[in-house]
């Protein structure tokens, strides 16, 4: 009984956090915001593609005021909760649909099965790698800088601008982790593998950066050993250790690279969220090990089978399906990347401070 009550008073704080800044008036906190990364902050980016990571059906959606949207969970994603704390009114539109005046205050670019290689996900089909997801931001600060009048004030625009990235799940998940399927495994241990990723990953933050972002969140990646996924593969209900410490390989030199950027672009604030801390809320759900929605077991494998019912009981599932959190997740754990509730949430800061971080460009 104790458990059940520990359980719902979470979520009516949390839930109450989010709905009171909803009645702030005012204008946001920034005045646009960029979002790069993979399925979990795709809101309707690989629609139209040509791949099986595809989530613009039911029951994905189920509690979206939209209905499916491409979003791969039952309703908001980690990029829409961060826009309500940000203040803005509206969520952020993907980039195959964003148009006008609108991308003023942003554009979403992410993908689902998307990674920081370009291999990553292809047995999926086609999916917006981070590389083409800087082109496509290339097309967008050109079309900015129609709107302002020139590249310059197009520039100083977005150095005001906030940019989250939050991608390398499918370095693992639809790479790493498929030696069947793609050799890198075979190629690289899993420290060395973490080491090629983050030297990627880096070229790509240096292009942001020469394109003007000055206030970047880098999402670390959460306990991929933990997902529904992982589980059946290795036929077990606890998180698979080896993969794990794979992933804290990653993380581990990713906050390494903040350190790192910081010091070379001193113009710049560049913060690690801990997503694998921030992933251990365990104990505000009692359905951990198994998703909300039917899966599918075959392609695309793990995924909601469309058109069939979900839980009903939602808010106490971690996992939606095989792979990504539920809304409920999603709004507790982006809550603590804005408003870190322990030191080691965010490092050197969480996003709260990231935006009011005062830089040459704010004056």
């Amino acid at each position: 009984m104790a458990y059940c009550v520990k359980i719902w008073f979470t979520l009516a704080i949390t839930f109450l956090v989010l709905n009171l800044k909803t009645l702030v008036e005012g204008a946001p906190q920034v005045p646009c915001y960029f979002i790069f990364g993979d399925s979990l902050l795709d809101n309707g980016n690989n629609n139209d593609l040509d791949t099986a990571a595809k989530a613009n059906y039911a029951p994905y959606g189920v509690d979206f005021r939209d209905g499916p949207t491409g979003r791969f969970t039952n309703g908001r994603n980690t990029a829409d909760f961060l826009a309500e704390l940000l203040d803005f009114d509206h969520y952020i539109p993907p980039f195959a649909s964003a148009e006008g005046s609108e991308i003023l205050e942003g554009v979403n670019y992410a993908s689902g099965s998307a990674g920081i290689r370009n291999d990553s996900g292809s047995h999926l089909g086609d999916r917006i790698y981070l590389g083409r997801q800087l082109e496509n931001h290339k097309v967008t600060i050109s079309r900015v800088a129609d709107l302002l009048g020139n590249t310059t004030a197009a520039k100083k625009h977005l150095n005001k601008c906030l940019f989250i990235v939050g991608i390398g799940s499918n370095d693992y998940i639809n790479n790493y982790l498929m030696p069947e399927t793609y050799p890198s495994s075979h190629l690289y241990t899993p420290s060395q593998y973490a080491t090629a990723l983050i030297e990627q990953y880096s070229q790509h933050l240096r292009t942001l950066y020469e394109d003007g972002a000055r206030k970047v969140a880098l999402f670390g990646l959460g306990r991929i050993g933990c997902i529904p996924d992982e589980l059946q593969k290795h036929n077990t209900r606890r998180c698979v250790s080896s993969t794990n410490d794979a992933i804290q390989l990653f993380n581990s030199n990713l906050k390494s690279l903040v350190d790192n950027l910081n010091t070379n672009f001193p113009d710049a604030k560049f913060t690690y969220i801990n997503m694998y801390s921030i992933s251990s809320i365990t104990d505000t759900f009692s359905v951990l090990n198994r998703p909300c929605c039917e899966v599918s077991e075959t392609m695309p494998e793990g995924q909601c089978v469309p058109g069939e019912t979900p839980c009903l009981l939602r808010g106490i599932y971690f996992f939606y399906d095989n792979f990504h959190p539920t809304e409920t997740a999603n709004m507790i754990a982006t809550n603590r990347a804005y408003n870190s509730l322990l030191s080691s949430d965010a490092y050197p800061m969480d996003i709260r401070h990231l935006v009011r971080n005062k830089n040459v460009y704010d004056e």
